[in-house]
């Protein structure tokens, strides 16, 4: 079976110029010991509004790999594919981010939750898991509830393996099953109980994104009780290290962490889990990269800047019809946005120190910031504009993005452990 890294970090490429200076990245991390495998993600909804087809995210990977001499693992990923969209990402991707989270809750056949309940006598009681402090309880009513919560997801994610596995071979690509754009996070009773439906499903699943406690706001840190995303964080560990020897999925499942990018402030919380355990962890980044091409624009000034200004400016006059895709991701504060006209005026130092996820910088907008993050489709309506800009301005782009990623993401994570 292919397999998934002890380590890996997933980045989003919108528009597939940022491939080498993503990669230098991961080579920085490899010589201090850090072997992270890169994985290229972009979503059906990415390549909608770019513009792009899937192909074009091997391409740009397979040329970097290339040019840098990258000899390590590297991956495609699908990102959130279901089955109306994954056909046209099969035949480039060997990582797909099976996406059911819209399917929770919904009501699973009152049978298929008999049959799960009655096949699993060891989820009900006092259960005992290794890593955490407390045994939790469950009666047979409160499995049968939990499974009829997220039976029906399970099942969807079942579907869309198999025919992914039809269409490319058994064992010849990674699976991320994910759960994390929903309302509430999974206990570790829910997730056991998902992982032993996934067992059921016969999903080799190598990764599993469940959600958390606090707000994952495009672009900007956590918003959240940190001690809670601790807990939450270290008890997931426990609970997957448990299925995975009592259900017989993959030994190398490990926690995917769909961060929207940026959250530094559980870098450390996260650091001192894999320490303590040895556990692997895929962490996903969005957009960041696609700031810092925005940042490497104003940062060149002329022309770059002025192409930077009016990215804003315009993002700002679609300001709801960029949002709405990204509510429950989101909080942009209207009032806390700079007019076009104010930002028009900025010199090349303002307009950075906005837009750098910098928090220790008095000047530092975070609404600025998410409102960009979403606005990439302001980029992408200009086409050819856009990227020649990328081109011209490329040595001071690439410079941003690659230090953004390894100073700001793999350093505090990974480098030393």
């Amino acid at each position: 079976m292919l397999s998934i890294a002890k380590y890996s970090f997933g980045m989003g490429d919108r528009f597939a110029h940022q491939a080498r200076a993503q990669l230098r990245a991961c080579i920085l991390a490899a010589e201090q010991g850090a072997q992270i495998s890169p994985v290229w993600n972009k979503s059906n909804r990415e390549h909608t509004i770019v513009g792009s087809e899937p192909p074009s995210v091997r391409a740009a990977a397979e040329a970097a790999i290339r040019e840098l001499g990258w000899k390590a693992p590297f991956h495609i990923d699908a990102d959130h594919i279901n089955l109306t969209n994954v056909d046209r990402f099969v035949a480039t991707s060997d990582f797909f981010t099976i996406d059911v989270a819209s399917a929770i809750g919904k009501p699973a056949d009152p049978a298929h939750v008999d049959a799960f309940v009655t096949a699993h006598p060891e989820l009900f009681g006092s259960i005992e898991i290794t890593g955490i402090s407390s045994p939790f309880q469950t009666s047979r009513d409160e499995v049968r509830r939990i499974a009829g919560k997220y039976l029906l997801a399970v099942q969807e994610a079942g579907k869309i393996y198999r025919h992914i596995a039809q269409a490319k071979g058994a064992g010849n690509f990674i699976t991320e099953v994910s759960m994390d754009e929903t309302d509430a996070p999974q206990t570790p009773p829910e997730l056991l109980i998902i992982l032993a439906a996934l067992a059921d499903e016969k999903i080799p699943v190598q990764t599993i994104a469940p959600k958390f406690t606090g707000r994952f706001n495009k672009g900007v840190d956590y918003a959240g009780n940190i001690e809670q995303f601790e807990k939450e964080f270290n008890e997931d560990l426990a609970v997957i290290a448990h299925a995975v020897k009592r259900y017989g999925l993959p030994a190398n499942l490990k926690l995917s962490v769909h961060s929207g990018s940026d959250k530094f402030s559980i870098y450390a919380p996260i650091r001192r889990a894999l320490q303590r355990t040895g556990a692997g962890l895929h962490i996903k980044t969005a957009g960041t990269t696609w700031l810092e091409e925005v940042i490497g624009l104003a940062e060149a000034g002329g022309e770059g800047l002025a192409l930077a200004k009016e990215i804003y400016a315009q993002a700002l006059d679609h300001l709801e019809e960029l949002s709405a895709p990204y509510a429950t991701v989101i909080d942009i504060r209207r009032d806390h946005l700079p007019t076009a006209d104010q930002v028009r005026n900025w010199t090349s130092e303002q307009y950075v120190s906005a837009l750098r996820h910098d928090p220790k910088n008095p000047s530092f907008n975070a609404d600025l910031r998410q409102l960009l993050h979403v606005g990439f489709k302001i980029a992408a309506k200009k086409g050819d504009t856009y990227l020649k800009a990328l081109r011209q301005f490329e040595p001071t782009v690439s410079e941003n993005v690659t230090l953004n990623l390894y100073d700001r993401h793999l350093k505090p994570l990974f480098v030393g452990l």
